[in-house]
């Protein structure tokens, strides 16, 4: 029902869109299609994000923002995954019954994808990761709005040039990975309320200063200790 509205809705809409996308494929001659699989494959389940947020978890100053990202994209997975795709059940572009988003998605790659079309959950994972970066870091570093949007734009583009989502799945997804990337804001502020409440635990206090780079230290001042012995 919820499904049959959204086709009728923005049949125009995302006609034009997957239209332009398949007219660009053939034009370039598919020469984008393997640049849209790798962003299809670092895409899926948030696993490029959940990288870049491992990465910033190991340094004090950057902690906080890969605990927002993880949050970020695991409140947009609970959306999008767990509720929203299985309440609208929409079909993809290609099983829906219109013969040229079929033609289009073979040209595509035909790639099959299992779960149901609306919102895209490879757009919302690049969404709310990126936005919970800006929202930790915009105050400071002002340019990082540009590689974060990006990052997130041509992840939208990818899901409607390979013809698995509709334009307005995306547009979707760029909503729920906005409302996500807030929640997770305001939850990882309230953890880090707590533990700087409570920084003279010493769990807290790891938590919170734990530095990967004294690691290293500490190994290059044994090895030179070695040395001199």
């Amino acid at each position: 029902m919820i499904a049959n509205w959204i086709n009728e809705a923005f049949f125009g809409f995302d006609y034009a869109i997957l239209q332009f996308c398949h007219t660009l494929a053939e034009t370039a001659g598919g020469i984008f299609g393997p640049i849209m699989e790798f962003l299809a494959f670092i895409g899926d389940n948030g696993y490029f994000s959940f990288a870049l947020a491992f990465i910033l978890l190991l340094f004090p100053k950057t902690r906080k923002c890969g605990v927002c990202m993880i949050l970020a994209v695991g409140v947009g997975a609970l959306f999008t995954n767990v509720a929203i795709k299985n309440i609208v059940a929409r079909p993809r572009p290609y099983a829906s019954g219109v013969e040229a988003f079929n033609e289009w998605w073979q040209f595509a790659g035909a790639h099959l994808e299992s779960e149901f079309s609306f919102p895209s959950g490879h757009t919302t994972a690049a969404v709310a990761p990126m936005l919970a970066i800006c929202l930790c870091f915009f105050k400071k570093y002002k340019w990082i709005v540009a590689p974060t949007a990006f990052y997130a734009i041509i992840m939208g583009f990818s899901r409607n040039y390979l013809v698995v989502h509709y334009p307005s799945d995306v547009l979707a997804a760029f909503i729920v990975g906005s409302v996500a990337a807030g929640i997770a804001f305001f939850l990882t502020r309230l953890i880090w309320n707590v533990l700087e409440k409570h920084s003279d635990n010493k769990l807290f206090g790891f938590a919170l200063n734990f530095d990967i780079r004294s690691l290293f230290k500490k190994n290059k001042s044994e090895s030179a200790n070695d040395a001199q012995d």
